[in-house]
């Protein structure tokens, strides 16, 4: 990577730097607001600690929840973790004091863990949405089918799916010349917005970027389609009003989380490769809604709309008001 680079990168305060090194620049047109900006950045990262080691914790510690719908959610609540670590710390650092110099390999390794885990955590949702499939539409044979031995491999294959995909994307970017400038108008190392200042041909990157997407997030979208066609044909069959509320409230908290994740992704991949007419900072502020909000919100909604685990953290609170008021007397 470092032979490809061929000038020196020069910062917003035209600097000399060494030629290996690349520069975030934030949020362009809002560099004003980057301070005002870090404060639901913060939120949002803490909330995305805090709910999701406490998903964690408590489906480790309830046997109750040793299920596969929990501990899909555990993988989840990982993945989101992971994710989080990857971009949320140098984005503080850049919106915080402007500290947006990153080497070429930290910025390739943010870029493969970034994407990756964004990959892996689509496939911990088709997953989640084939738990409910066969839940719902297959109950009696929901344990045979969905054994720890098949749940560990659904979650091997979730890494190596995501790390696969994404392992092609440095070493396309490695062949690449930059000659023209190292500053990235983006708040962390996105795919494309470090291709887009590549010279010569860049197709191969742009085709293969474009191939990944469309077998992530279609592939994905199309087969949790139509895992939920299947389960509403099941439900509607159902007799009992009774029957069919509940087993579509098994379904809410998933169709939530799907809608959270989904939602950001597709405005940000749809305005960044045809919204040309779209204006820089939406586009950048699209990507880290995509990136800030499914890691925070979807403990948040697991908490507030599944009985056992808002149960037990209620406990946990409980329990940690007895001692406090033990140790006062």
């Amino acid at each position: 990577m470092s032979n490809t680079i061929s000038q020196t990168m020069e910062s917003p305060n035209h600097t000399d730097l060494d030629p290996s090194i690349f520069f975030l620049l934030g949020i362009p047109g809002l560099e004003q607001f980057h301070m005002w900006l870090s404060l639901p950045v913060c939120c949002l990262g803490t909330a995305t600690i805090v709910g999701n080691i406490t998903i964690l914790v408590v489906v480790a510690t309830e046997p109750t929840l040793h299920k596969p719908v929990y501990l899909f959610l555990c993988m989840l609540s990982t993945i989101d973790l992971a994710a989080s670590f990857s971009t949320v710390p140098k984005l503080l650092a850049i919106l915080w004091c402007g500290a947006g110099h990153i080497s070429a390999s930290a910025c390739l390794t943010q870029m493969f863990f970034i994407h990756a885990f964004c990959m892996m955590e689509s496939t911990v949702l088709l997953a989640m949405a084939f738990d409910r499939y066969v839940a719902i539409c297959h109950p009696l044979r929901y344990s045979t089918i969905l054994t720890d031995t098949i749940i560990a491999r659904i979650g091997v294959v979730a890494m190596m799916r995501g790390s696969l995909l994404m392992l092609p994307c440095p070493f396309l970017i490695g062949r690449l010349s930059f000659c023209q400038s190292h500053v990235i108008p983006h708040t962390y190392c996105e795919h494309m917005a470090v291709v887009k200042l590549a010279c010569g041909d860049t197709r191969p990157n742009r085709v293969y970027g474009l191939t990944a997407a469309l077998l992530v997030i279609g592939v994905d979208l199309f087969c949790i389609g139509l895992s939920y066609a299947l389960i509403a044909q099941a439900v509607f069959r159902l007799s009992s009003q009774e029957a069919r509320s509940k087993a579509l409230g098994t379904c809410g908290s998933h169709v939530c989380v799907i809608l959270i994740s989904y939602t950001p992704a597709l405005f940000s991949f749809f305005t960044h490769r045809f919204g040309h007419h779209v204006p820089l900072h939406i586009h950048i502020l699209l990507a880290n809604v995509y990136l800030l909000f499914p890691p925070a919100l979807n403990p948040v909604v697991y908490g507030v709309k599944t009985r056992e685990i808002r149960e037990r953290v209620a406990k946990v609170f409980q329990w940690g008001q007895g001692t406090r008021l033990k140790i006062s007397k």
